[in-house]
């Protein structure tokens, strides 16, 4: 199934989990169909493209492109190859690719911080 972790950043104390988020980081396509509903009109969604196939969006239902076919329109979309970047940042460390790969989490982290 989708697994999805929520973070808070602020300046000052945050006691709620809140309404809805700012920022979805979708990193496949079964993620984005997940969880997008919860993402405000305007709000910000973070797309990993390496893993935007027709293959995967298929397999999740989608008929057609969600990144090209306009259901996007009312968010702001960023599109990311965050598992091609990951890997290169971590390529002089003696790792495979899996277990770079595995890294994309943090990655993305420092990419919202």
């Amino acid at each position: 199934g989708v697994s999805s972790f929520q973070l808070h950043f602020a300046d000052h104390d945050i006691l709620t989990p809140g309404d809805a988020p700012d920022v979805l980081v979708a990193m496949n396509p079964a993620a984005l169909k997940a969880n997008i509903a919860d993402v405000p009109r305007g709000g910000e969604i973070i797309v990993n493209t390496d893993e935007f196939t027709k293959r995967a969006m298929a397999r999740v239902g989608y008929t057609s492109d969600p990144l090209t076919d306009g259901s996007l329109d009312g968010h702001r979309v960023h599109r990311v190859p965050l598992t091609t970047l990951t890997v290169e940042a971590l390529k002089e460390f003696d790792l495979s690719r899996k277990e770079a790969e595995r890294s994309k989490n943090m990655f993305a982290l420092g990419l919202l911080s």
